[in-house]
């Protein structure tokens, strides 16, 4: 297909080349734009890998768990999406209970099949998503396992005003029950851990 592609380019441009009225150069013109835009993939290369956008849905397999929130989906065409659990936000690796957080995750959905509903992209790049798995949400389950705060900064703007409400049930359910993270009496979040880390 690339060859025959190629040939077409090549052969536009020699009869460019020896076109001598006006008309010959335009359909030589016009043959060899076509010859080009049916090549132009091949010579854009493949596309970035893992490129997501808003409202973009995924299937795949979970092959990577970085944290309690952070997931890699292996999707179609083998190609890796970094993925970070919307509305949610769980305790840093190096913070308390972030080594807990990361296997309750990973007990949930490493090596299994996902879908992710893509609701923003980050600035590094991840798509932060709505994940399912055999018609569980999982960010709601992390939440409700005690091992993720709401992250009502951004849950607020994105999530209508009952899902928003289930979301903080199910923290403090986990945390009248003292689950997870919930065990320490007042656990640091995320967001003042990560900004107290800047400032020393």
């Amino acid at each position: 297909m690339a060859n025959r592609q190629m040939n077409g380019v090549l052969r536009g441009f020699s009869q460019l080349l020896r076109a001598r009225s006006w008309p010959q150069r335009i359909v030589a013109a016009v043959v060899l734009l076509l010859a080009l835009a049916a090549c132009l993939p091949q010579l854009q290369g493949p596309a970035e890998k893992g490129k997501l956008s808003r409202g973009m849905v995924l299937q795949g397999e979970v092959v990577g768990v970085s944290d309690g929130d952070t997931v890699t989906l292996l999707g179609e065409g083998r190609v890796e999406y970094k993925l970070r659990l919307a509305y949610i936000d769980s305790p840093e690796k190096k913070q308390a209970f972030g080594q807990q957080a990361k296997k309750s995750l990973s007990d949930m959905v490493y090596r299994q099949q996902i879908e992710a509903t893509i609701t923003d992209v980050d600035r590094y790049g991840r798509g932060v998503a709505e994940l399912r798995l055999n018609g569980r949400y999982v960010n709601l389950e992390q939440v409700a396992a005690g091992y993720a705060w709401v992250y009502r900064q951004y849950a607020k703007k994105d999530l209508s005003a009952g899902e928003l409400r289930e979301f903080v049930a199910a923290e403090e359910a986990a945390k009248a029950a003292q689950r997870g993270l919930w065990q320490d009496g007042s656990p640091t979040p995320p967001w003042q851990w990560r900004r107290e880390q800047k400032e020393n």
